[in-house]
């Protein structure tokens, strides 16, 4: 009989006093953040840095050693125990008979990385996705209350901020340089066991293994066979010289525990995400505008293609980057800024590190001849914009305008759609993520603007009015004061 793997989130969480584990769980720069100073600031040209040697430990490790008692040394104070508690509704006979709604109180907990002095934290999405407190404990078992900067699902990672100076801190170091065989320490409160450290080596590099939720989402893991388990999420991958390389999120287990295979989002990603975070509240995804596939000895032969080398472009967008760069259906991306791609995940990634408006080029095959083609990125809504993200604290939402695809599919002229929610008066109500609000009083909504001067106008109470992009529409009635 075939025996089925799970993909499973490394999250551990206490529900009603009984521990469980949770199941189930491009694209864009020119600046990032980095951290070697003690403080965030923005450098320019991240896919450049490859270059750049970071700053590891004074007696630097040869490649291969496994003596990681300085690298664990070093990391172990930066990588934090993050616990997270919210009240989740349930319905009794009581509750339908008079009216009323109980809830019960949810913990759970993962790990997270100090990537700066001043305490902003990396750490999974869906480590914090439904949090209303979050507490960081550090590795001395000083408490601090975490404020959550940022989320993004489309990648799973999150960014935290606690109100202290000189922490303990990890520095970038470079994933693309990472090598398959080379040692690694993954770092992380597995079952609630504070400060854990395992070892192992990198098993490969670009998987996809379809642990994110959503037609969006963007995988490129590293593969270890470093030993973590659930309490592990956010934790912390580091190289033989205590350089963060990796972000530890999900495993390969048809046990929910450990049996070998283990993933982390590559730091490179992450410092992108980070710097987005930190700059706009929201990420400056950057996109081609192409459809792609990925080519093997059987799809080659059926395209009439020669080898299986790139990733084969099957459709352009029309508007698109790809288009105004000149790329037509039939070609193939070989590269990107003289970086080889050998698979849409890898083309992902690369893409994941550019933010709109940024020029890279691109090795291209089309027939039998190869050429160079320059290509500007856009932001999903085919500008070279960088959008920053609205907030509006009262409702603890983060609010987007709606493409013109989706409006398009959904047959709304307007709307306002909630793409991030923390504990505040929209998630109290039972607005869930995606929930795109047409009206507000009676009025339409296209801006965070109109909403704020709904709430401004209507006294103590709103009444939205809006739709979900499954089609289902919602009424929520929220009291302000």
């Amino acid at each position: 009989m075939k025996t089925k793997t799970w993909l499973v989130c490394l999250l551990s969480g206490i529900i009603g006093g009984t521990l469980v584990l949770a199941g189930t769980m491009i694209l864009s720069t020119n600046k990032t953040v980095d951290n070697t100073d003690n403080q965030l600031y923005y450098k320019t040209d991240l896919a450049a840095e490859a270059q750049v040697s970071k700053v590891g430990l004074g007696n630097s490790h040869a490649l291969g050693s496994t003596d990681f008692c300085d690298a664990a040394e070093k990391c172990m104070p930066a990588v934090v125990h993050i616990k997270t508690s919210y009240n989740q509704p349930t319905y009794t006979l009581y509750d339908f008979i008079f009216g009323t709604q109980s809830a019960m109180q949810v913990s759970s907990s993962g790990s997270g990385v100090i990537v700066s002095s001043d305490g902003y934290i990396v750490t999974n999405n869906h480590v914090i996705e439904n949090a209303e407190i979050i507490e960081i404990v550090m590795n001395n078992k000083k408490s601090y209350t975490g404020k959550i900067i940022g989320r993004d699902a489309t990648t799973d990672l999150a960014l935290l901020k606690i109100e202290d100076n000189d922490l303990p801190y990890l520095t970038y170091g470079n994933s693309d340089e990472l090598r398959i065989g080379e040692w690694v320490l993954a770092i992380g409160n597995p079952f609630n066991l504070t400060s854990t450290v395992t070892a192992g080596i990198v098993s490969a590099k670009a998987r996809n293994i379809d642990a994110n939720s959503g037609n969006q989402a963007i995988e490129s893991y590293i593969q270890t066979d470093a030993a973590v388990n659930p309490g592990s999420s956010g934790g912390a991958l580091v190289n033989s010289k205590g350089e963060l390389v990796g972000i530890n999120s999900a495993i390969a287990s048809q046990t929910g525990s450990y049996i070998g295979y283990s993933f982390a989002i590559p730091v490179n990603m992450v410092r992108k995400i980070v710097a987005d975070l930190v700059e706009f509240g929201s990420v400056q995804r950057a996109y081609m505008g192409i459809e792609m596939i990925d080519l093997d000895a059987q799809i080659a032969k059926k395209l009439n293609v020669s080898d299986v080398s790139g990733v084969y472009v099957s459709k352009v967008v029309n508007g698109g980057a790809a288009e105004k760069a000149g790329i037509t259906s039939g070609d193939i991306i070989l590269g990107v800024n003289d970086i080889k791609i050998n698979s849409a995940t890898e083309l992902l990634e690369a893409i994941s590190l550019y933010r709109p408006g940024a020029q890279i080029t691109l090795d291209v095959k089309s027939g039998n001849s190869t050429r160079k083609v320059d290509m500007i990125l856009q932001n999903r809504y085919g500008s070279v914009e960088l959008l920053k993200s609205d907030r509006i604290e009262a409702l603890g939402a983060r609010l987007e305008p709606v493409d013109e695809q989706l409006k398009s599919r959904l047959r709304i002229r307007n709307g306002l759609q909630v793409t991030d929610l923390t504990a505040g008066k929209l998630a109290a109500s039972g607005i869930q993520n995606g929930f795109i609000i047409v009206r507000a009083n009676n009025k339409n909504i296209n801006t965070a603007e109109d909403l704020e001067n709904a709430i401004k106008s209507s006294g103590n109470a709103i009444f939205l009015e809006g739709i979900y992009p499954n089609g289902m529409t919602g009424y929520y009635a929220l009291k302000l004061d």
